[in-house]
């Protein structure tokens, strides 16, 4: 048993030789490519299996995910977390969206080397796609992974989720005063509270907190806001 092997082991996550194979080629490829093209400041090798695996798919353990729904991956850089949650849930359709070009010609390379299907990266502001027919209101999940405070980030991610769906915001030790300055956003924006919920990466002594923000109604049409102004002039 390989050391990624046995880390989703003890964590519970059952995958088999397919899935570790995707893990591993992944890494192969973060690694290559990140000689050229700065991905990530984490390339040894259990660095990446704690801080950019494990870590990308533990929210699959404290959040029931229904079978087959959709899930845009906000701000997804190197693919994470999308493309571990696509490894160890094939049933998933799972958009990537970030903006910069060089990142989407990566995360297309990975898609395509490793056959993955249900899944696609798209190039774009996320400011900018909320406002676009195609995507708003459209996903039963939005996740995002430390992009940026709370009450910037739920404008930017909330429009993309249907009535009914969720985002799941992963943040570290500040999810709970993040959550505290952004009470007034996420309620503006159509969102509710469902539930924080604490844990640990069991790395380092990092610490860990998911946000689950249940969609209870429509995104006002002038949300997301132009100009940078979600990061600017927080709601």
């Amino acid at each position: 048993m390989s050391k990624l092997e046995e880390l989703f082991v003890k964590n519970e996550f059952k995958i088999d030789e397919n899935q570790l194979d995707n893990f591993e080629k992944y890494r192969d490829l973060l690694v290559e490519t990140n000689k050229v093209l700065n991905l990530t400041s984490i390339t040894e090798e259990v660095e990446v299996n704690y801080k950019h695996f494990l870590d990308s798919i533990l929210p699959l353990k404290y959040v029931d995910i229904r079978e087959n729904s959709s899930l845009i991956d906000i701000g997804t850089g190197a693919g994470l977390p999308g493309l571990p949650i696509k490894f160890v849930r094939k049933d998933l359709n799972i958009v990537l969206m970030d903006s910069l070009n060089k990142r989407i010609k990566f995360l297309n390379k990975v898609i395509g080397e490793l056959k993955l299907e249900k899944i696609e990266a798209i190039h774009g502001r996320a400011e900018e796609m909320g406002r676009n027919a195609k995507y708003r209101e459209k996903y039963d999940y939005a996740i995002s992974r430390a992009v940026s405070r709370l009450n910037t980030l739920v404008e930017y991610c909330l429009p993309f989720v249907k009535v009914g769906g969720y985002f799941i915001s992963m943040k570290g030790p500040s999810g709970h005063e993040e959550y505290a300055e952004a009470k007034k956003a996420i309620e503006t924006l159509g969102g509710k509270l469902e539930k924080i919920i604490d844990y640990n990466l069991d790395y380092e002594d990092s610490e860990r907190t998911l946000i689950i923000i249940k969609k209870i109604k429509n995104t006002n049409k002038k949300y997301p806001r132009a100009g940078g102004k979600p990061k600017s002039k927080p709601l």
